[in-house]
C-alpha cells in the first residue's frame, strides 16, 4: 500500500495536485488507484489544486464505472460442434418405396409394431393379447391395434375397427363413459383393455391407452453454454420473403452468437417459396426460378457466423419429393449451399451436446387440423402435442399430407425428443409438455395474398433459442 500510495502521489504532483488525506484514501481505496486517479484529474477544472473528497465525488458525479472493477474478458475458444444425426431417422438414401401393394403392407405393420413396442413399455399398460384370441376369452384383456375406421352408432355410442396382425374386431366405446370423450383419428395405434360381449361380436372397451411421452420423462441438467436456434418458413424468393427483418437478425447473430454461445441453427424446411406450389404463385414470386432462389438462399446462409453449425431440411415448398417422409434437398438445388450446412430429410433426429432434437416441417397440421374437431391452425402446439400423445408425427392416411409407403414408418416419434420444433403454419410459440421444450418456429414471410383471403396472420420475424443446459427459451423478435 505504502509503494501505490506513493505513486499516487507522484503522478499528482506531477499535475500539481494535492489530495487532502480524506481524498487520498478514497483514491487508493480503488482496484486501480492509477488509473482512478488519471480519470479524476480528466474531470477536474484546469485551474484545481488542492483536492479533496468531495471535488472528486462532484467529478466522478454519473460516471459509474470508475467504482467498479475492469470487466473480466471471458476469452471464447475455437468452438467444435457436437452434432449428430440419430442412426436410423433420416430417409435420404435409404428410400425403397415403389407404391407396391407390399410396401403399403410392409409401411403399416412397421407402424403398428413399432408404436406397440411403445405401448407396452407403460408401466400401467402390462401384456397384451392378439385380436383373434382376445375375441375368445370371457375375462378383462388388453389388445393393441390400429384404427381402420371409426362411425357412431345411431345410439350415440362410438364404434371403432381395429386391426393387429391377428385380424380385426369392433370395439364399442359407450356413451355412458368418461372414454366417450376420447379423441380418435384413423390409423392411430392404440391400446386398448376391455371384454368381449357374450356373443364374442363386440370388444367392450373400459380404458384406452396410447404410446405418450413418458410421465417420468426429465431435462436433466448440464453444464454446456452453448444455445440452439430455429428459423423455419424462409420463403427465399417470394415478394413477401421480409429482407430488412432477415438482415436485422443476422446483424443481431454477427454481433451476439459468439458472446451468447449460439452455437447451432436448425432450420425446419421451405427454406424457399419454390415453384407452382399452389396455382398463380409466379405472380408472388420474386425469384422466379427455383435454382436461382436456392443461390440466394446460399448467399444468406454464409452471412451467419462461421462456427454456427447449421441444419438444412426440406419442407412442402422445397425442391424434394412431397411425399413424407423427405429425403435431403438434393446437390443439384443446393450445390452452392456451404459445407457447414447440415442436409437432412424430413423429419429427421438430432443429437446435439446429448440433447435429443426432432425436427419436423409440419405439413401434417393440415390434416390433424381438417380431421379433429377442436384443433386449429391458431394453435399448433396443441397439434404438436397431439402428435407426442399419439407418438406420431402423421399418422392419418390418404387426406392432404402425402405419405411415402416406406418399409419402415420414419414418422413414428421412435425417440423421445428433449426439443420437438416443426414450421408450416408461419407461428411462433413455445410451451413444455413433459418437459419435452415444443417450439412451432417462426416465419420469414409476410403475409401472403392467400393467406389475406383466408384470414390469416403470419406471426413472423422471431428467433426462438433454447439453452441446452437448462432448457430455457428465449424469444427475439426482429420486427421491432
Amino acid at each position: 500500500m505504502n509503494v501505490m500510495r506513493a505513486e499516487v502521489l507522484s503522478l499528482a504532483a506531477k499535475h500539481n495536485i494535492f489530495f487532502s488525506p480524506d481524498a487520498l484514501e478514497m483514491v487508493l481505496s480503488n482496484n486501480d488507484p492509477l488509473e482512478f486517479t488519471n480519470t479524476v484529474f480528466s474531470k477536474l477544472a484546469e485551474n484545481a489544486m488542492f483536492v479533496n473528497k468531495q471535488d472528486i465525488m462532484d467529478a466522478i458525479a454519473g460516471d459509474k464505472v470508475l467504482f467498479e472493477s475492469k470487466k473480466e474478458i471471458k476469452p471464447h475458444n475455437t468452438f467444435t460442434p457436437d452434432l449428430s444425426v440419430i442412426k436410423g431417422t433420416d430417409v435420404t438414401g435409404e428410400s425403397r418405396s415403389v407404391g407396391k401393394i407390399n410396401d403399403f403392407a410392409a409401411y403399416f405393420k412397421s407402424r403398428y409394431e413399432m408404436e406397440r413396442r411403445l405401448l407396452l413399455r407403460r408401466p400401467d399398460f402390462g401384456g397384451c393379447a392378439d385380436i383373434v384370441k382376445a375375441m375368445t376369452l370371457d375375462r378383462p384383456v388388453n389388445i393393441i391395434g390400429i384404427i381402420y375406421e371409426k362411425n357412431t352408432t345411431k345410439s350415440g355410442h362410438t364404434m371403432l375397427t381395429v386391426e393387429d396382425l391377428s385380424g380385426t374386431a369392433k370395439v364399442l366405446i359407450s356413451k355412458d363413459t368418461p372414454l366417450i370423450s376420447e379423441c380418435f383419428v384413423n390409423d392411430e395405434v392404440i391400446g386398448i383393455k376391455g371384454t368381449p360381449n357374450s356373443a364374442k361380436t363386440l370388444f367392450m372397451a373400459e380404458a384406452i391407452y396410447r404410446p405418450d411421452i413418458p410421465k417420468d420423462h426429465h431435462w436433466e441438467k448440464s453444464d454446456t453454454p452453448s444455445k440452439i436456434a430455429f428459423l423455419s418458413d424462409v420463403h427465399v424468393g417470394s415478394s413477401t420473403f421480409l429482407e430488412s427483418t432477415w438482415n436485422k437478425m443476422i446483424k443481431w447473430l454477427r454481433e451476439n452468437a459468439v458472446e451468447q454461445d449460439i452455437n447451432y441453427l436448425v432450420f425446419p424446411g421451405d427454406v424457399v417459396d419454390g415453384i407452382g406450389v399452389f396455382p398463380d404463385q409466379i405472380k408472388e414470386l420474386n425469384i422466379p426460378d427455383i435454382f436461382d432462389q436456392y443461390a440466394k438462399l446460399a448467399e444468406y446462409l454464409k452471412e451467419i457466423p462461421d462456427h454456427i453449425k447449421m441444419v438444412v431440411h426440406p419442407g412442402n415448398h422445397d425442391a424434394a419429393r412431397l411425399a413424407e417422409p423427405q429425403p435431403a434437398l438434393d446437390k443439384v438445388y443446393s450445390g452452392s449451399i456451404d459445407s457447414n450446412v447440415l442436409l437432412l430429410g424430413n423429419p429427421v433426429y438430432l443429437n446435439v451436446e446429448g440433447r435429443t432434437v426432432l425436427t419436423y416441417h409440419g405439413k401434417s397440421m393440415d390434416d390433424w387440423i381438417a380431421c379433429v374437431q377442436n384443433l386449429t391452425y391458431d394453435d399448433p402446439l396443441k397439434v404438436m402435442r397431439e402428435m407426442c400423445t399419439r407418438r406420431h408425427l402423421a399418422p392419418i392416411y390418404g387426406q392432404r399430407n402425402a405419405l411415402a409407403p416406406e418399409n419402415k414408418d420414419y414418422l413414428v416419434m421412435e425417440h423421445v425428443p428433449d426439443i420437438f420444433v416443426s414450421g408450416h403454419v408461419h407461428g411462433a410459440g413455445q410451451q413444455v409438455y413433459r418437459d419435452v421444450r415444443l417450439i412451432n418456429a417462426s416465419t420469414w414471410q409476410d403475409q401472403t395474398e392467400y393467406q389475406r383471403m383466408h384470414n390469416f396472420n403470419p406471426d413472423p420475424g422471431i428467433m426462438q433459442i433454447v439453452r441446452l443446459d437448462n432448457g430455457a427459451i428465449e424469444m427475439h423478435d426482429f420486427r421491432l
